[in-house]
């Protein structure tokens, strides 16, 4: 086992599949940490207050614009998606169920090899990744990724194994998340319910 370590994050090599269990296990539920598995690579990562910032406030503006559309939805956070077949697994910054809500309606538990993936996943780049999450999204079959960094959110889409740069949401099509984050950058010396208010005075107007 190798390990290369930073301020956030661990990396150990040569993992096996039931050595990525077991650490998760051991970890536990109740936890900061996130957690990204690839063929044997398995990154450990201690999330930093502005990416948490970012997460929340990206998070609840979903949310909001959601309410206001009367969209079914379900949020599913950090929930740890792993898939064996594919020697995959991670751990997102939030996820959520729109299209495929009402299949999923209600439960509690999840096994991604009889339910769906999540249609949506949210990751907040602020440094670089030691271990590449995209690729690993795409084995687990997530649909659609808005990926923040450097004050903007870029939507992605997973098409013929690959994710490919869109305008366009597949999840909330009504959404512009350019004026999401405009929204949220103009509020931010506000606080948190100065940002809430005007993007829900915004859902209302989509």
């Amino acid at each position: 086992m190798l390990t290369k370590q930073r301020a956030d994050r661990v990396l150990l090599s040569n993992i096996s599949w039931q050595q990525f269990e077991n650490i998760l296990r051991d970890l536990g539920e109740t936890r900061s940490s996130r957690v990204a598995y690839c063929d044997g690579t398995l990154e450990i990562m201690t999330p930093l207050p502005r990416h948490e910032f970012y997460k929340e406030v990206i998070s609840i503006s979903i949310k909001d614009c959601a309410d206001k559309l009367e969209i079914d939805y379900e949020s599913l956070g950090s929930t740890t998606w792993r898939k064996p077949a594919a020697k995959a697994g991670l751990e997102p910054d939030n996820c959520f169920y729109f299209q495929h809500e009402p299949l999923i309606r209600g439960q509690l538990d999840y096994d991604l090899a009889k339910d769906p993936p999540p249609d949506l996943a949210l990751e907040i780049e602020l440094t670089s990744r030691s271990l590449e999450r995209f690729p690993i999204y795409a084995r687990l079959g997530v649909p659609e990724i808005w990926s923040y960094e450097d004050g903007k959110i870029t939507i992605y889409l997973l098409d013929q194994g690959e994710y490919r740069v869109s305008e366009t949401s597949l999840a909330l099509p009504q959404i512009s998340v350019t004026t999401m984050m405009a929204l949220i950058e103009e509020n931010r010396p506000l606080g948190r319910r100065a940002i809430r208010r005007a993007i829900r005075e915004w859902a209302k107007t989509l």
